[in-house]
């Protein structure tokens, strides 16, 4: 009887015990209309505690709907919602009575949602396996994280055909990446490097060769990770390490830097805890393969090393700088010209030599058993030279831009200019033949100073009396010929060499409110050229010409128009640039019967926020362009775009400058504070950049009176409203090629709404649009351009 009273004892307190346990899970259910605001530390945890649900701040002010460790001191992320953007404080996560979990941030514009039939969704649970699921009342699963992961897998996770894990950007932006992993509709389970801005596959780096067989991975509870066949059977585990013995956090993650890696949670290892049981590939710099397309894992002209903790870095050769993260290297220096002048540009390089480092792939000339010095000779002299690779006797030449960078055994010879363009760092050393060399011809120099020293004496006393008698009118026509101070790459040109050069001003090819532009052809060289003749300088015009030409001829960058020469003689200003044989933006985009590519259109507005972003940040003396807009940028022979007419707000009188009262600029992309009693920053150029990059994204004029509909005659108002409304596709209404990339669309319209704010300080500045537009950081919801407080 007593044995009897016992067992009912057990048994009630079984039945209490599960009852009470699953009054904790069910009191964990997340009920109809329950929201969490970011900033105000509640969660939605696991019955366990072991995850939770809510809003982490990853960057000062701006916080991811995530899923992550709750009982570890790092908190490790594990899912979020939006990583591509990231939410101010006060965003608000609800479950709303209709079963819809919604993300709005704090001006009420939705960022992310899972939308439900109304009367499906109960409730929404965080489970103890890191899976947020929304549930009906028969908790029957309708939606669950796990079928949307980001960068991680856990225990019970599976991933099918065609899903994809993307990594973070860095470790600190967790953004998508250059890399993923994924099950490929073919069955094979590969890593590869994508394409950015796209998401176009570039390299599959690593494979399991399971092409036709794979079906599912799954990751089991004992640590083990098997990609199996449709029948269920094992086809091949993804590691070869086994079970674990005991109760251990784990987590399968494609990291920032392209490796899949299983960790393993072990309390005794700090600060983080997190071992390495196992990672693919072995070696991430040497996974690149040589018919591989791309910059490697580290980017272009950038060099991958492996540190003793087995994980990857990044460098730059000698001569270049880092655009951060994987992005690769960009050279400090203008790069060797390829035109008339290539011949006289090389003796302004030298090389940097740098010992274990290659770039073993995409040589365009190899040559044998031939000399060192030969070697650097014929790179030297080349033009499209900017690399070589010495070793045994074979030289291995490389254009720019080289690609999957690594350590080994080899010698690189990095071409340097000699006199570093665009920084002040000092460069190595030449060489000592080299110095030897020009000891030689600065001592020969020297000597032939120093023995016509008398003779120049003589010379500049006989000018000196000479120009003492000259009149007034040969004295200016003198002077005008005089270069300006640190201008050394332009020639002057007399009133009369622009006359015969353009034929008498015959050929006319544009105009503007301050100049007309002719059609020219030096007699030198016989160049083509396009001759701006300006209407009407300022008073103070020979100085302050001069002083302007100067500034726009250090100018040196692709995206910009060079300038070759100029005419200061008597009244006449005169600017000679090169001839740009494709004509202005505005002809390629609005008058041409055929729609330009969308590629093309893409590739054009990064180039030319590029060159803007020169301008802005890059000349020795910033310069505010003022008229940014589809005419002031000119197309080369490749439609390469070149922005035209930087650098002459300075050289007109202000009201030459003016299409509008009191107004630097033309109608249409005229930034708001020209209309206000406010300080004209680089933000204006800024500005007039977002309207023209909504031009080339919907291929049509920033106001057009003649549309059916009203809403649509201001292109950024309309552009607002589509963003506002989730209907970008009605911006490229008829182009199939846009419509195919919507995310690239988003991307492009998001950044130009930023830059039409009308309040200047919130608009970025071009540095910040480039990485916007490069996809090297997620672009922030915009507010609406007009919430302005006037």
């Amino acid at each position: 009887m007593a044995s009897c009273r016992l067992l009912l004892l057990i048994i009630n307190i079984i039945i209490i015990s599960t009852t009470v346990k699953g009054q904790e899970s069910s009191n964990r259910n997340v009920t109809l209309g329950s929201s969490i605001v970011a900033n105000s530390n509640s969660t939605w945890t696991s019955p366990s505690g072991e995850f939770a649900f809510g809003f982490r701040e990853v960057s000062p002010g701006t916080f991811l709907l995530a899923v992550w460790f709750d009982q570890i001191p790092d908190k490790t992320l594990v899912w979020s919602a939006n990583r591509d953007e990231p939410v101010p404080a006060g965003s608000t996560v609800q479950l709303s009575a209709d079963g819809t979990l919604e993300l709005v941030n704090q001006t009420g514009s939705q960022v992310w949602a899972i939308p439900a039939r109304p009367g499906t969704v109960a409730y929404a649970a965080m489970l103890d396996n890191g899976n947020l699921v929304l549930a009906s009342n028969a908790s029957a699963i309708l939606w669950q994280s796990f079928d949307f992961s980001t960068d991680t897998l856990l225990p019970t996770q599976v991933l099918n055909r065609q899903s994809v894990l993307y990594s973070s950007f860095s470790a600190t932006n967790f953004s998508r990446g250059k890399f993923k992993f994924t099950l490929q509709a073919d069955g094979n389970l590969v890593l590869v490097t994508r394409s950015y801005p796209s998401d176009e596959n570039v390299n599959a780096y690593w494979s399991s060769d399971t092409r036709d067989a794979g079906f599912q991975l799954i990751f089991n509870n004992s640590g083990v990770i098997n990609l199996i066949r449709q029948n269920g059977t094992l086809l091949r585990p993804l590691f070869g390490s086994g079970s674990l013995a005991g109760q251990f956090y784990q987590r399968l993650v494609l990291e920032h830097d392209g490796v899949l890696r299983h960790y393993v949670y072990d309390d005794s290892l700090q600060p983080s805890g997190w071992s390495v049981r196992n990672f693919e590939p072995s070696n991430i710099c040497h996974a690149i393969r040589e018919d591989d397309m791309g910059g490697g894992p580290c980017g272009f002209n950038a060099y991958c090393t492996i540190k003793p903790d087995g994980r990857s870095t990044c460098h730059c050769p000698s001569g270049y700088y880092s655009r951060g993260g994987f992005s690769g290297c960009a050279p400090e220096f203008v790069q060797h010209r390829c035109d008339l002048q290539q011949a006289q540009d090389a003796h302004s390089f030298t090389f940097n030599e740098m010992s274990g480092v290659n770039w073993p792939f995409k040589d365009y000339a190899i040559f044998r058993d031939v000399e060192e010095a030969w070697c650097r000779q014929s790179c030297i002299s080349d033009c499209l030279c900017a690399l070589v690779i010495y070793s045994g006797r074979v030289c291995w030449m490389k254009a720019h831009p080289f690609s999957n960078g690594r350590e080994q055994e080899a010698k690189a010879l990095i071409k340097v200019r000699i006199n570093n363009t665009f920084t002040s760092n000092p460069h190595t050393p030449p060489s000592g033949r080299e110095s030897s060399k020009r000891s030689s011809i600065t001592v020969t120099i020297l000597s032939a100073l120093l023995g016509c020293s008398v003779l120049l004496f003589l010379l500049l006393s006989f000018f000196f009396v000479f120009y003492l008698k000259r009149g007034k009118t040969t004295m200016v026509e003198q002077r005008s010929r005089v270069q300006p101070a640190g201008v050394s790459t332009i020639s002057s040109f007399s009133f009369k060499e622009v006359e015969e050069a353009t034929d008498g001003f015959n050929e006319e090819l544009g105009r503007g409110a301050c100049s007309i532009v002719y059609r020219g052809t030096l007699k030198t060289d016989g160049k083509i050229v396009a001759v701006k003749k300006l209407h009407k300088v300022f008073e103070q015009a020979d100085d302050e010409f001069k002083a302007e030409v100067s500034s726009i001829s250090r100018t040196n960058h692709k995206n910009l128009v060079q300038l070759l020469g100029y005419c200061d003689e008597g009244q006449n200003r005169i600017l000679v640039y090169e001839f740009m044989t494709n004509g202005s933006l505005a002809t390629f985009l609005f008058q041409k019967s055929v729609r330009p590519s969308w590629h093309k259109r893409v590739q054009i507005a990064f180039a030319i926020a590029r060159g803007i972003c020169y301008l802005h940040e890059d000349c020795s003396v910033p310069i505010i362009h003022c008229d940014i807009k589809p005419q002031n940028v000119l197309l080369d022979e490749s439609f390469a775009p070149k922005i035209a007419d930087f650098g002459l707000a300075k050289l007109l009188k202000a009201d030459q400058t003016r299409t509008m009262t009191g107004i630097r600029g033309t109608k249409g992309y005229v930034a708001p504070e020209w209309f206000r009693n406010m300080p004209i920053t680089v933000k204006v150029d800024v500005y007039s950049f977002g309207i023209m990059l909504l031009e080339l994204m919907c291929c049509r004029r920033s106001y057009e009176a003649d549309v059916e509909d009203e809403g649509e005659a201001v292109l950024a108002d309309w552009a607002y409203d589509c963003y506002q409304q989730g209907a970008l596709d009605l911006l490229v209404a008829g182009d199939e090629e846009a419509r195919s990339d919507m995310k690239t669309l988003e991307i492009y319209v998001k950044t130009a709404i930023w830059c039409i704010q009308e309040d200047p300080t919130l608009r970025p500045h071009m540095n910040i649009v480039m990485h916007m537009l490069q996809g090297s950081m997620q672009v922030p919801t915009p507010p609406d351009p007009t919430a302005f407080i006037h």
